[in-house]
């Protein structure tokens, strides 16, 4: 047992991770509702002896937690998104041997009906596959059981991914919705 499985387990807090540990591939973690979601996410993904890197608020990235943040895989998030960081993001999976990358599609902390597609592109485009990564506090439990392959019908994807994710409740439910 590693230090990440014993914090875990002492917080009452169990892991199930059965997707293959791909080299390269996309963990899209719902619901994203408080600060805490990232640490278990860290702290869930280490316990298995995996590493993944992070998409975050660029405002994160000030001294001294830019530095920290990077040196464990994080990628800031420019306030104005776009192409630009898709682009960024999938010329590096295109040209590392190794990457793992979660993102929240939600974007945000707070309630929003309108989920970021942006993970949705970097997949098809780099030729990664998607692992569903979801933190059910309901149950206090991290869970990655779940791959998904674009259809290539940005609606019907993200109303796929929504539908499974409606069975998670998140820290502070009031601030998800998979309503589409």
């Amino acid at each position: 047992m590693n230090l990440a499985s014993l914090l875990l387990r002492l917080s009452g807090w169990s892991v199930d991770i059965s997707v293959p540990d791909y080299k390269k591939c996309i963990i899209c973690v719902a619901p994203h509702t408080s600060n805490w979601d990232f640490i278990l996410g860290k702290l869930a993904y280490a316990s298995v002896g995996r590493k993944a890197g992070f998409l975050m608020k660029e405002a994160w990235f000030f001294w001294p937690l830019g530095p920290i943040f990077k040196a464990i895989g994080g990628i800031p998030v420019p306030k104005k998104r776009g192409a630009k960081l898709t682009d960024y993001i999938i010329s590096r999976f295109k040209t590392a041997d190794h990457m793992q990358l979660a993102v929240t599609p939600e974007g945000t902390r707070s309630k929003v009906t309108q989920w970021r597609t942006g993970f949705l592109h970097i997949a098809e485009e780099a030729g990664v596959p998607i692992v569903l990564g979801a933190i059910d506090a309901a149950r206090k439990r991290v869970i990655i059981v779940k791959e998904f392959t674009p259809s290539g019908d940005m609606d019907a994807d993200m109303r796929s991914i929504k539908d499974y994710y409606r069975q998670f409740e998140g820290i502070k439910p009031d601030k998800f919705s998979a309503e589409y």
